[in-house]
């Protein structure tokens, strides 16, 4: 852990990006960690400068030096890419762990909230099981294929183009925005 930042705070980071989208669910969040607006802005300030600065870590080792040796290190195949994901679990999401990806070398490809391994999806059938933090992006492009990755408006942020049924059974295009992997809110997909 670096002095004086560790988990809560950097769920306090992950959190200052998610409340763009959902206010009232990051308030209630950081509520449950102890901490007010002050010190969400400030973790997330901290977080910056850390990252920014020369002498910190880069690539997965900077998540390494604040949370901790990762609970489980996963060999994974993307394409002929050998990568390594790292995962850490985050009291916040019980059921999800923080993953980053990397690539030969440790070069940070991808970090987002997945599920853990030994936790069952949710139950995705319709529009409305769709809810905010109720899933991830795995969890969505698995429930509802052929779903459509899309680039984010943020570097934290992605999105998922997909058809889903609502609760009469007709289909809609829809579009999922996620921060750090996990689901913000779906809407109606816009033509490009």
């Amino acid at each position: 852990m670096v002095h004086g930042f560790g988990v809560t705070e950097f769920q306090l980071v992950l959190l200052r990006r998610m409340a763009d989208f959902r206010p009232e669910l990051v308030e209630d969040a950081v509520r449950r960690l102890g901490a007010g607006r002050a010190e969400l802005r400030e973790a997330n300030k901290r977080w910056q400068a850390m990252v920014r600065a020369p002498g910190f870590p880069s690539g997965v080792r900077r998540y390494t030096a604040v949370l901790g040796a990762p609970e489980a290190v996963v060999a994974r195949r993307i394409g002929d890419l050998a990568c390594t994901a790292r995962q850490w679990a985050l009291p916040l999401w019980p059921g999800l762990r923080f993953e980053v990806l990397a690539g030969p070398g440790g070069a940070e490809l991808n970090a987002w909230l997945v599920r853990a391994a030994d936790t069952a999806p949710p139950v995705l059938r319709t529009l409305a099981d769709l809810t905010p933090w109720s899933c991830v992006v795995a969890d969505v492009g698995a429930a509802f294929p052929p779903a459509v990755p899309r680039e984010g408006s943020a570097p934290t942020r992605f999105r998922l183009d997909f058809t889903a049924p609502d609760a009469e059974g007709r289909p809609h295009a829809l579009t999922a925005d996620f921060t750090w992997g996990l689901l913000q809110e779906v809407r109606p997909a816009q033509a490009d």
